[in-house]
């Protein structure tokens, strides 16, 4: 049976496009049927993240209208298999959406797909609200900063009250936290929030934790998706996530900064005699 998966945040800029690109990819690449949809109607960004923005030819919008059908406006991945992206409009805004317009095509979609991941506009206006309604699972992505936890334990409130499952009374949104930019060195330099801190505030079970890496920009720059940078600690964490997300029993990595030896000491010092 599909599962419907929203990817969201309080805060913007945390990475959650990024994230439910790199998520999308790794549910294909295990080899299950996935659609990824972009509810940021008017600041579509995720065709971009995934390398398919020139194909645009119809738009979510387009779908719940009935302008053209679900088959036309999903873009087929062209790098991995059993992938599809289903893209926000730029001309329309937040209205455009409907509750029952949505849960129309998220009907249709879970015809065909084993996952549908809903990519959410951050913080709580409509598309925010209508990406995460009919959510089964909710990754709820943050960074280790005071402000970013905060807006998410809000959203962590709402996921609690506003989604069909709440309303009807259904067993509730099953909740993950994904926790991006991490850097065990800035924590160990009092910069940032510890994992442990983050855990006690928001108290869901922790997903993934994915570093902060180049590579994550390069990957959004470039339009390919970071899961597929086999070489990168983000890629890495990710494919991780995603292995949890199925229900795996997988350690996590990236969590505690690298020891320096003696010779790494030597060579990284400021101002060292040539």
């Amino acid at each position: 049976m599909a599962k419907i998966i929203v990817i969201t945040s309080g805060k913007g800029g945390v990475g959650k496009t990024t994230s439910s690109a790199a998520v999308a990819t790794g549910l294909a690449l295990r080899g299950y049927k996935t659609a990824v949809i972009d509810f940021d109607v008017g600041l579509r960004n995720l065709d971009i993240i995934m390398g398919c923005e020139r194909r645009v030819v119809y738009d979510f919008v387009n779908v719940i209208n009935k302008e053209a059908s679900l088959k036309q406006a999903l873009i087929k991945d062209k790098r991995t298999q059993n992938l599809y992206i289903l893209p926000a409009s730029q001309t329309r805004d937040k209205d455009a959406l409907t509750q029952e317009g949505v849960g129309a095509v998220l009907e249709e979609l879970k015809q065909e797909f084993d996952y549908i991941l809903c990519d959410s506009p951050a913080g709580i206006e409509k598309g925010a609200l209508l990406a995460m309604y009919y959510a089964d699972s909710a990754i709820i992505v943050t960074n280790p900063e005071v402000s970013s936890v905060r807006d998410s334990d809000r959203i962590l409130g709402i996921i609690a009250s506003k989604t069909r499952r709440a309303e009807l009374g259904l067993p509730p949104v099953t909740e993950h936290l994904l926790l991006t930019r991490y850097s065990p060195t800035r924590v160990e330099k009092g910069e940032m929030l510890s994992i442990q801190d983050v855990k006690e505030i928001l108290a869901i079970p922790l997903l993934g934790v994915i570093p902060e890496s180049e590579s994550v920009l390069r990957a959004s720059n470039t339009g390919v998706p970071v899961t597929l940078d086999e070489n990168s600690d983000a890629g890495k964490a990710y494919r991780d996530a995603v292995g949890r997300l199925l229900g795996e029993d997988i350690p996590h990595r990236f969590t505690t900064a690298q020891k320096k030896g003696i010779f790494q000491k030597l060579f990284s010092r400021e101002g060292a005699p040539a």
